[in-house]
């Protein structure tokens, strides 16, 4: 039983590391296109198109269920518990890779709200980006990335 927990344990460990990575890779690419006088060439769509399912996926499966105890599933299917009472039984511990990642994901939203304001996306992506920056206001303990959505709505807005 204890073999099962280490391996387990490393397991989750190299999953995680391979998703801060994903972040850093995110990052890395939003912070160039957002740097001054960038030419036209750097902005590539695909890779716009991936840093927002990147960020949207981990939002909704990762963050949003260590924050806000309402958006997770019961893995044993039992007993459904109103949004109150989920939020009553929640505990406000993180761990500091969620932490990370979380901080990571603040930093991509704000960037993509400086990227908008520097180039024109299609409409698909503006689509993706802006169901983006809805969703956090949903949902509760997500302050910061709801300070970072207000200027991504406002950068989609205008």
């Amino acid at each position: 039983n204890n073999d099962t927990e280490d391996e387990e344990r490393l397991w989750r460990d190299l999953i995680m590391e391979r998703v801060t990575k994903s972040a850093d890779a995110c990052l890395t690419a939003i912070n160039i296109m957002t740097s001054p006088n960038m030419p036209k060439a750097v902005y590539i769509e695909d890779v716009i198109e991936r840093v927002i399912q990147y960020t949207k996926f981990h939002l909704q499966n990762t963050l949003y269920p260590q924050y806000d105890p309402v958006y997770r599933v019961d893995p044993h299917g039992g007993i459904l518990l109103s949004s109150k009472a989920k939020r009553a039984k929640c505990s406000t511990h993180k761990q500091r890779v969620i932490v990370m990642l979380y901080n990571k994901v603040c930093d991509i939203v704000s960037s993509l709200s400086e990227l908008l304001e520097i180039q024109l996306l299609t409409d698909t992506t503006i689509l993706q980006v802006s169901s983006m920056g809805i969703t956090p206001f949903f949902v509760e303990n997500v302050s910061e990335l709801q300070l970072c959505a207000i200027k991504l709505v406002t950068a989609v807005s205008t």
